[in-house]
């Protein structure tokens, strides 16, 4: 017989003087299944381990190498300390120990807690222990939450990135200072945006300048940073510059939580609304004081409209550049509206750079949307239309007749109830006669019912379409006459817009109109 050994480290028992080494807890797991599986004459096919990873952790590299080798039938006895070394989960417990190894004719030892998949009966106490730890990852997580949200309700930084601008404090665990050398070009930002620079101007500056955004500059300096995920993410962006402008831990306010774990069963995160993020005054030095900030915040609301006269651009959020997928931003010249990529605004080799007029994408996107409307509402379509309408009214008139003719059938099924009912009482039929008549007219009168609701339904349906047809029509011979476009209507029309650079050949710009029907 040939026997796989697993260990996995306890959480309580992080004891390695080296990174590289195995923990004195996986030492010991290894030295007593050793120790069985040469009692039992078993062969030791090979010891899978995994150091620093939880129960709970579906990614451990050796256990999951465990599991392809039990796919190839490598060996015939998973031997463990504890189930709960193997896994803390009970579907994987269900899954594995209770499914695929018993089809795969490998036996599951666990030599602490006595769980034998060989034995009958056996199979509770496994249950038992899985479900013991699935409550106990879960009251785990229960703690782990509740003291880290007592710890931020406290001005406690959590996380593992200071954010730029400042630095965890070496003395104090939880307690962030002021990385000067950072802190200086959040300063030149704040002070650039309330000159009246754009947010987009200042990324540009600062990437002329050579000065490295928050990820690169944490690279350079050797601090934990998140890797890059695009050969671009080195540059400053609008974004960043508006995340920036905004971000409260920069007038020393502590702002966290606004993320929160899906389950306890993964590591995904969602967002979490606004009022519930938590918020503590006055935990660190701040960066920027309180003048400073409060001109910034009064611009930013001043900036928030678009367009000087409240309006909302006509292709707001909706066009994108064809070469880096950004979203295009509308600038002014000359008393001229434009779309061009943002990405190429803030550095001259992020992107070849889209760039459109408002008024000729106006006149192409209202051209494609009458060329539509005229070849839905041709004549072609329009003797499809007649048809679906005679077709439409023949449902109709059918349907009407089965819903008449259920109502009908549904009449003597409840007065013959109440016949049944009456014989009982006068003493004609028997209690055993009442009950076997009576239920089957209930049967009757249930089908009946269902089938009244259905052919309601139906017919509902039917209107509604009909309607929608009606209604799509006199909305397409509208777009006919349209002149202009708004907001509502290429919002209503259009998922989004891809718009290329223009070919130097043919002057003409590549257009991708993504339709939402």
């Amino acid at each position: 017989m040939k026997v796989a050994i697993y260990c996995r480290l306890s959480e309580e028992d992080r004891n390695k003087a080296f990174k590289e080494d195995d923990s004195e807890s996986i030492q010991n797991q290894k030295s007593m299944l050793i120790e069985y599986a040469v009692q039992k004459e078993w062969e030791i096919y090979n010891i899978y381990s995994d150091d620093d990873y939880t129960g709970a952790d579906r990614n451990r590299p050796a256990f999951n190498k465990l599991l392809e080798d039990a796919a190839a039938h490598k060996f015939d006895i998973v031997l463990c300390k504890t189930q709960s070394r193997f896994t803390r989960e009970l579907e994987i417990v269900e899954k594995y120990i209770h499914g695929l190894f018993p089809i795969w004719n490998i036996r599951f030892i666990s030599i602490v807690d006595n769980a034998d998949t060989e034995i009958k009966g056996n199979k509770k106490a496994r249950q038992i222990n899985g479900l013991i730890n699935e409550w106990y990852l879960e009251d785990m997580s229960d703690n782990i939450k509740s003291v880290l949200t007592n710890k931020r309700r406290n001005g406690v930084h959590i996380g593992a990135f200071a954010l730029y601008g400042y630095k965890k404090d070496p003395n104090q665990k939880g307690h962030l200072i002021i990385d000067e050398e950072a802190a200086q070009v959040v300063r030149e930002v704040f002070t650039l945006f309330s000159q009246g620079m754009g947010k987009s101007a200042i990324a540009r500056h600062l990437n002329e300048k050579g000065i490295p955004n928050p990820t690169e500059y944490k690279r350079l300096k050797g601090l934990r940073y998140q890797p890059p995920k695009t050969k671009t993410a080195t540059l400053w962006k609008y974004y960043s510059i508006a995340d920036m402008l905004v971000n409260e831990i920069y007038i020393g306010n502590m702002v966290q939580g606004k993320y929160g774990s899906i389950s306890y069963k993964t590591k995904q995160n969602k967002p979490i609304p606004r009022e519930q993020w938590i918020r503590v005054e006055g935990t660190h030095e701040p960066i920027i004081d309180m003048q400073l900030w409060n001109t910034v915040q009064q611009m930013i609301g001043q900036k928030a409209k678009p367009f000087s006269n409240g309006e909302i651009g006509i292709f707001a959020r909706k066009v994108r550049c064809m070469h880096c997928g950004y979203v295009m931003r509308s600038t002014k010249s000359h008393d001229k509206r434009y779309l061009k990529c943002a990405t190429k605004n803030v550095c001259k080799d992020a992107c070849i750079g889209s760039f459109i007029s408002s008024v000729v994408l106006e006149k192409h996107v209202l051209s494609e949307i009458k060329r539509f409307s005229e070849q839905y509402l041709n004549m072609d379509e329009l003797e499809q239309n007649v048809v679906f309408h005679e077709r439409l009214d023949e449902t109709r008139k059918s349907l009407q007749a089965q819903l008449k003719e259920y109502k009908e059938k549904i009449i003597p099924c409840s007065e013959g109830i109440k016949t049944l009912y009456l014989d009982k009482v006068k003493g004609i039929l028997s209690e055993e006669d009442f009950i076997q008549l009576s239920a089957d007219l209930h049967k009757d009168r249930n089908t009946y019912e269902k089938l009244i609701a259905e052919v309601t339904a139906q017919l509902d349906a039917l209107e509604k379409s009909a309607s929608q047809s009606i209604d799509r029509r006199a909305q397409l011979e509208e777009y006919l006459s349209l002149e202009h476009l708004t907001h509502e209507v290429v919002n209503q029309l259009i998922d989004s817009i891809i718009v290329g650079k223009r070919n130097p050949e043919t002057r003409e710009i590549p257009i991708e109109i993504n339709w939402k029907f």
